[in-house]
């Protein structure tokens, strides 16, 4: 089916979860550069950012979360919550984003 995010399209929508995708892009383009955190300098090709999301994968369903759960999360843009957002949809959870900016009081 046509994609309406930006109005009708004859280009088909992929058909694949995002976990199904990353499973795709790992497997094909292994060496490739993945995900660079250019404050640490710290880079990740497609298959270290894969083992990566599937190490935090496998903690988030140790910890009892389940699909359709959710799972917040307090912080700045990183490394990390790159990784937590593709776990959280391997797992079929739903990551939700906290403003870094409010204060405990507003949570």
């Amino acid at each position: 089916p046509p994609s309406y995010a930006h109005g009708t399209s004859t280009t088909p929508l992929l058909g694949e979860t995002i976990g199904e995708n990353l499973t795709r892009i790992v497997a094909t383009y292994p060496g490739r550069e993945a995900l660079v955190d250019v404050a640490s300098g710290r880079r990740w090709t497609y298959s270290a950012f894969g083992e990566a999301v599937e190490r935090l994968a496998r903690g988030l369903l140790a910890r009892g979360v389940l699909k359709g759960d959710r799972v917040g999360i307090w912080a700045v843009n990183s490394a990390e919550w790159v990784m937590l957002q593709y776990a959280t949809a391997r797992v079929g959870a739903i990551l939700v984003n906290i403003n870094p900016a409010y204060r405990a009081h507003e949570l």
